[in-house]
């Protein structure tokens, strides 16, 4: 409990203390010079809300009168043990006094009365903040001078009855049923279905049924003494900062936890003073898709929440120029002014209180990722903003939310309007996921293998879900945040999450769960959308992603092209890969893998006979030509398809055990077929599988014969994929095709090995240039993904005319840890218990990979000044390791084709940030 009370000395608000607490509306001019002129810094200060307030009121535009107490408050309570900064309270009671003047009216006055709202502004709006508490100051007495004033018992027992509903449940923490309960009661008793069709004696006497709900919950009456309730209410805010609902929501958003949040107090204004009065919410344009177009509702005889909570249907705002058309007419030309002050898309609250128009707040409006897509563009186009700070708005979550499968908007809308929206929570992971409810991973993992869609339900996931989590389309729980151990496997595997959805009671034992009167069970359907952290009952259709018709996206992605240093290559094995990379807007592929070619159906067997081959023997080049058909054609096909752009393509990397079948099934066979004892020359095959397999057993495969080493022991294997590349190669030349390959050689930690296979390569090349009689502009390169490799870089670059950073070995290696064991028995614990600060899988560890990495290229172009350096791990799809890969001075990231949207648009971010272009 603070220190401050409602004494007659604290009214005073005799100030005791030099440090401001507490700013006027009309004193923005302070805060700005408190914090140094920077208007970024008058937010942090006064919060969001506070400072669009104070901005609107220098501005003219008709405010109420009122107060905001900073976040540096907000901070000092929490870190004196929930106790008022010194001198606080006694300013904030200054600044009352203040508004009385302003106002001519006096807070605690039966004959006057100052009635107060109270809200939470942080800088950033955010969800699970404190909710409003209106018509602070009403007492008893109060109440009864306010209808000898107004003569309307009705509107005063209204509001009485909402400060004690709302005071109870935002302030006190009581549940908003009790209250709702009586109301509903009350309606039913009296055949009607509206509260305004309640009347004055209708409203008194649940006022007292509303003290009877407080006090049999808090122990005490509801308190009679305006200024404790200020009190208590400005306490509730500074709490409300350090809830769970807000802490989880900013460890998802990224939003610091040391911002604290500021407390507006402002003078009430009256929607519900009978029809010439009403409230409403608008936004400047369509929240939805960003249409440039008036969009909200509003209801007349009504207060604010009202409008927000759907006990009455409200009224589209196009309405209110019909019935109110002076009143629309100065709305809309505020609005727009503010729209253009604050050059973004604003999201405003108003009252009108017996035909004046009152301005409660403005603040940049939430938005979906397509109307931030749309507005950012168009308000480039309009030149409200610059093309740089279009695309700095549009954040890479926004490009991943467009491109991941979304609930249709109308549906959306219709859900929440029919009641079936169930829940929220923090919106943990992207995507929009339909499916059956299952409370168990074994259940999931079942109905996920037989081709059911499942959302895994659980109160929270432990690591012996994961293999439910990944079989399943949506994971949803009603505990944990954006760091629980749900949330933590959802992003890396792609899949939809919503976490801490509180309001979902779940059973698991008795396989269902509960939200109000609502009951789902095992195997119905829900909907979760990962990208707003909202859950519904039922299925909702969903609007799978066209890039090729995002017009504002890919106009947008086109500025960002402009900006950006470094190229957006693709990973890309096959020539489907390379043909959507360029739709996406890949310059390039990066990595192609060999490998994935070899493990096709009617290819698998010749490279398991050439595997079982003895080294330089004819058994083996029988095998190899049979295989240089495929890649002849497969390299063809890529490169014809990257027309003009350069083709990465790595030479043969995994250990040649991988093409072999199991041992353990092979063993498995041989038992069987000993025990049937009539298939003696398939035993015999089988045994010599066997024994072949078994002598390609490696204790440590990944750090085994693989790579270059394999190159280099298996040379003709090495000599086939190089002549299969630059016949195809040479073939689309003379086709009119334009070619760049690039011959990569993997896992490679000595410049000898390098020049070795360097020689091999270029002797095979001149072989098939001058037999076709055609001349290749090719580069041999080598990837970096050992320590050594990058330690000793000056040398591999006098061989190498590239650098490919492979960051998952280089990640594997600098750790000591193999990625498949530790992700599966460590690893995300120790992310979410903060061991390591993220999955350095997922983004790069700048301060152990990263300076091998920085390292590599200082030391490469040292040597080779023109060398080309870029990665291709799937860092190279991840925002935070593009801005690394910038910073170090890469020349290109290569990463998923489904990717390259946000690589375009982070490579752009980091080199605005550079310039000093801030989101």
């Amino acid at each position: 409990m603070a220190t401050a009370t409602a004494d007659a000395k604290s009214r005073n608000g005799k100030q005791t203390a030099t440090k401001k607490w507490v700013y006027l509306f009309d004193e923005v001019k302070l805060a700005e010079e408190a914090v140094g002129g920077s208007w970024d810094g008058v937010r942090a200060l006064l919060g969001g809300k506070g400072s669009g307030l104070a901005d609107m009121t220098r501005a003219g535009v008709p405010v109420p009168p009122g107060f905001s107490i900073t976040t540096e408050a907000c901070n000092e309570y929490s870190a004196k043990g929930q106790q008022f900064p010194e001198g606080m309270w006694e300013q904030a009671v200054n600044a009352l006094h203040a508004v009385e003047v302003k106002a001519a009216k006096t807070f605690g006055d039966a004959a006057n009365p100052l009635l107060v709202s109270v809200r939470s502004g942080a800088k950033f709006s955010m969800p699970g903040m404190m909710d409003t508490v209106l018509n602070l100051g009403l007492n008893d007495e109060i109440a009864e001078g306010m209808i000898k004033l107004t003569s309307d018992a009705r509107f005063v027992y209204d509001a009485y009855r909402r400060l004690i509903q709302m005071f109870g449940s935002v302030v006190m923490g009581i549940a908003d049923e009790p209250f709702e309960d009586l109301i509903t009661e009350a309606k039913q008793k009296k055949g009607v279905k509206s509260d305004v069709d309640l009347a004055a004696e209708d409203w008194l006497r649940l006022t007292g049924e509303f003290k009877k709900v407080y006090a049999e919950h808090i122990g005490s009456d509801f308190p009679q003494d305006p200024y404790k309730q200020l009190e208590l209410a400005i306490q509730a805010v500074f709490k409300s900062w350090n809830g769970k609902r807000a802490v989880d929501y900013r460890n998802a958003a990224g939003i610091p936890h040391n911002l604290g949040t500021a407390v507006n107090v402002q003078t009430m204004v009256f929607g519900n003073m009978g029809e010439s009065s009403g409230t409403g919410v608008a936004f400047t344009r369509n929240p939805s898709n960003g249409d440039k177009k008036l969009f909200g509702d509003y209801l007349m005889n009504a207060q604010g929440e009202d409008v927000v909570a759907g006990i009455r249907t409200p009224i589209s705002i196009s309405n209110l120029a019909a019935e109110k058309k002076a009143v629309f007419d100065q709305f809309v030309d505020i609005v727009s002014k503010l729209e253009k002050h604050y050059r973004d898309m604003q999201d405003v609250e108003f009252t009108i209180e017996r035909g004046k128009l009152w301005m409660l707040q403005t603040r940049n409006g939430k938005r979906t990722a397509r109307s931030a897509i749309r507005i950012a563009v168009e308000m480039a186009e309009e030149g409200v903003i610059s093309k740089e700070e279009a695309v700095m708005r549009v954040t890479t979550e926004h490009v991943l939310q467009l491109l991941h499968p979304q609930f249709d908007a109308d549906a959306k809308a219709k859900a929440r309007k029919d009641g079936w929206m169930i829940g929220t929570g923090v919106n943990a992971s992207p995507g929009a996921a339909v499916g059956v409810a299952a409370f168990d991973a074994d259940l999931a993992e079942k109905w996920g293998k037989a081709g059911k869609a499942v959302i895994m339900v659980r109160p929270e996931t432990q690591p012996d879900d994961v293999r439910g989590m990944l079989a399943s389309k949506g994971i949803l729980t009603s505990r944990g945040g954006a760091t629980s151990h749900a949330a933590v496997v959802a992003r890396q595997f792609g899949v939809p999450c919503v976490c801490g959805a509180e309001a979902l009671d779940i059973d698991v034992r008795n396989r269902m769960f509960k939200v109000g009167s609502v009951i789902v069970r095992e195997g119905d359907t829900i909907s979760i959308d990962g990208g707003s952290g909202e859950v519904f009952f039922g299925e909702l259709v969903r609007v799978e992603p066209d890039f090729a018709r995002e017009q504002y996206l890919r106009k947008l992605l086109g500025w960002a092209d402009e900006f950006r240093r470094l190229g957006i290559y693709a990973n890309a094995d096959y020539p489907q890969d390379a043909r959507r990379a360029r739709e996406y807007g890949g310059q390039g592929v990066g990595l192609c893998r060999t490998e994935h070619m070899f493990f096709q159906e009617e290819r698998l067997p010749i490279v398991q006979a050439m595997i079982l081959s003895e080294p330089n023997s004819p058994e083996e080049l029988t095998q190899l030509q049979k295989l240089q058909v495929f890649q002849h054609d497969d390299f063809y096909g890529i490169l014809k398809a990257m027309d003009g752009y350069p083709v990465i393509i790595r030479l043969l990397d995994p250990p040649l055990h991988e093409f072999m079948p199991d041992h353990e099934g092979l063993a498995l066979r041989a038992a069987g077929l000993r025990l049937m004892g009539d298939r003696p020359n398939e035993l015999k095959k089988v045994e010599e599988l066997m024994t072949a397999v078994e002598g390609l057993r490696e204790f440590n495969p990944m750090l085994g014969l693989r790579g270059t080493r394999l190159g280099i022991m298996r040379p003709e294997l090495t000599k086939m994929q190089v002549r299969a590349l630059f016949e195809a190669a040479c073939q689309l030349a003379k086709e009119g095709v334009v070619v760049h390959p690039e011959i990569m050689v993997a896992v490679t930690n000595h410049a000898n090995e390098v020049k070795l296979m360097r020689e091999m390569i270029v002797a095979v090349a001149n072989e098939v240039q001058e037999a076709y009689g055609c001349s290749i502009d090719y580069k041999v390169g080598t990837m970096i993904e050992l320590p050594r490799a990058a330690i000793t870089a000056d040398k591999m670059a006098e061989y190498s005319e590239f650098f490919s950073f492979g960051t998952n070995d280089l990640t594997q290696t600098t750790f000591g840890i193999s990625r498949d064991d530790a992700e599966g028995k460590f690893l995300l614990a120790y992310v979410e218990t903060g061991l390591l600060p993220e999955n350095p899988f997922q983004q790069i560890d700048e301060e152990g990979v990263g300076y091998l990495i920085r390292l590599a290229v200082e030391k490469g172009r040292a040597t080779r000044p023109d060398i080309e350096v870029g990665i291709c791990g799937e860092h190279g799809g991840d925002p935070k390791s593009i801005a690394f890969c910038h910073s170090a001075g890469l020349n290109y990231v290569s990463c998923s084709p489904f990717r390259i949207p946000v690589a375009r648009l982070a490579a752009a971010h980091a080199a605005l940030k550079e310039k000093g272009y801030k989101a």
